[in-house]
């Protein structure tokens, strides 16, 4: 019984250290070591080693216009996190993320084309913006933004046109990759 029992420890205590060796794993529920339920209280601890820049002050506080941001401590930004306006505790609203070691579990990062995207996911649906294409993975809470110059001769300059998953060429590099909760 007592070696059973040593077993099932040993086993979740690897368990768990498999889990921490993804630091910089996107699912739909968390982004790295933040989740939707992560509050702005914890972020100094969970990014101990890295810069936490809150530039929420004041005014700016109130309106919910200024992003949180995350870097490294030799200065390359990791992420930028959108505070939920009316929670208390606050948590996140929405990560954006600016470096392409925060990867899916089908591979999908900053580096990653609209192919790879449509051929790990289901596309949900694309919205046209004035100068970019927002394509929309529900499967996984996450938008990929691609710009307009990346589309096709007319339909860069067509401020107007819809457009479709046909006519976002393969090769179309993603601009932003952020994560919605």
């Amino acid at each position: 019984m007592k070696r059973l029992l040593l077993l099932t420890l040993i086993a979740n205590l690897i368990l768990v250290s498999c889990d921490s060796d993804k630091p910089y794993e996107v699912t739909p529920d968390s982004v790295g070591p933040l989740t939707k339920n992560t509050t702005l209280d914890e972020l100094k601890t969970i990014f101990e080693n890295d810069s936490v820049v809150d530039q929420n002050s004041g005014l700016s506080e109130e309106l919910n216009v200024n992003a949180i941001e995350i870097y490294e401590k030799g200065g390359a930004q990791l992420l930028s996190l959108m505070p939920v306006k009316d929670n208390q505790p606050k948590t996140i609203r929405t990560v954006q993320i600016f470096d392409e070691r925060y990867t899916t579990q089908e591979g999908i990062n900053l580096n990653s084309t609209f192919k790879d995207i449509s051929d790990a996911y289901e596309i949900s649906r694309i919205e046209t913006l004035i100068s970019s294409v927002v394509v929309f993975v529900d499967e996984i809470n996450a938008y990929f933004t691609i710009d307009r110059k990346e589309l096709a001769g007319e339909l860069r300059f067509d401020m107007d046109a819809k457009v479709s998953q046909a006519e976002i060429p393969d090769s179309a590099k993603i601009k932003y990759f952020m994560i919605g909760w």
